[in-house]
Order: structure tokens, then sequence, then C-alpha cells
């Protein structure tokens, strides 16, 4: 059980990463406008309905590349419990979203994808993390 929950632990440090490695990337391609204060609601809620598509099919790619890759890590760590390690992995990446979606207005096209999406990656990402049979 130890491991299990360590391999949680790894597996949301690298969902984490992969999340904001994509809003940097996401950043990047699509910057802010200057002076854009995301600590303010109303100029975060303007930008995030102003912003096209492809930025933000980027936080969507993050969050599901998150919950594919640290389930995919939960998975190859814990063994033992590997489905069940990947899928709360992805339970909390999904914990993660709602609460983004909750705190900041997002189109729905965005909130359906972002909260739909995480838990069937996780579950293929510990598909991928079982051992394959070797041929002879």
């Amino acid at each position: 059980m130890g491991r299990t929950f360590l391999a949680v632990v790894a597996g949301v440090v690298v969902a984490w990463l992969v999340i904001v490695l994509s809003q940097i990337a996401g950043a990047a391609a699509y910057p802010p406008p200057p002076g854009l204060d995301v600590t303010d609601p109303q100029q975060l809620a303007a930008f995030i309905g102003a912003a096209p598509p492809m930025a933000m099919a980027f936080v969507v790619a993050g969050y599901v590349l998150a919950a594919l890759l640290g389930g995919w890590v939960a998975a190859r760590t814990s063994r033992s419990h590997a489905r069940t390690a990947a899928l709360l992995v992805g339970l909390l990446v999904l914990a993660g979203v709602i609460a983004n979606m909750a705190m900041i207005p997002h189109p729905l096209w965005m909130i359906l994808a972002s909260t739909l999406l995480p838990l069937p990656a996780a579950w293929f990402g510990a598909g991928l993390a079982r051992p394959r049979p070797r041929s002879t």
C-alpha cells in the first residue's frame, strides 16, 4: 500500500509538471496582452473569453497529457495496484480542472473536454504501463 501511495505522489508530480509546461508552451504560442493582471478575475475571464480556440486547446491537451503521463508513472511505479494508482492521479487532475473551471469562466467545449478526458487518459496511461509479454 505504501508503494501505491508513493506511486500516486510521483504521478501527481509528473502531472503537475506537464500542466505547468503546457501552460508555458501555450503562453509562448499565444502570449497574453501586455498589462494583463492574472490575479484580477475579471481581466482573466475577459482574456480567456477572447482567446483563440487553439490557445484553449493547449490547456485541454495539457490536462489530458498530464493525466496520461501521470497515470503511466503511477501505474508503472505501483505495480500491484496499477489501475487504481493511475485513476487516483486522473481524479486529482480532474479535481484541479474542476477547481479551475469553477474559478474562471471557460467556453463550454473546453469545460466538457477538460472534465471528460482526464480519467480515460489516466486509464490509458495505466494500460501503457503494463509489461508486454516477450516474444521468443
